[in-house]
């Protein structure tokens, strides 16, 4: 299963467990209109880190906030790139 798949899955199923109404997943989401709170982002880097073995925001002392769900998939992405290297 690519990252991809893994972060878009794991985003609709951490918005099921916290009850939120998810909009459909795209790149060019807004992730402050995804539906989801600081809870289910704290949930869902947790799941993610656990899934791929990586957390991008920890892993490099530049910390890059993506701004939409593309962005944040890239930073996953590169993040499993950089650890498998």
């Amino acid at each position: 299963m690519s990252t991809r798949s893994i972060v878009y899955d794991t985003i609709a199923q951490v918005a099921r467990e916290q009850e939120k109404v998810l909009p459909a997943l795209d790149d060019d989401l807004v992730l402050l209109e995804s539906g989801l709170d600081s809870l289910c982002f704290a949930i869902l880097v947790s799941r993610l880190e656990d899934a791929l073995g990586v957390d991008p925001f920890t892993a490099s002392d530049e910390i890059v906030f993506p701004v939409t769900v593309g962005e944040f998939v890239t930073l996953y992405e590169t993040a499993a790139l950089d650890a498998a290297a």
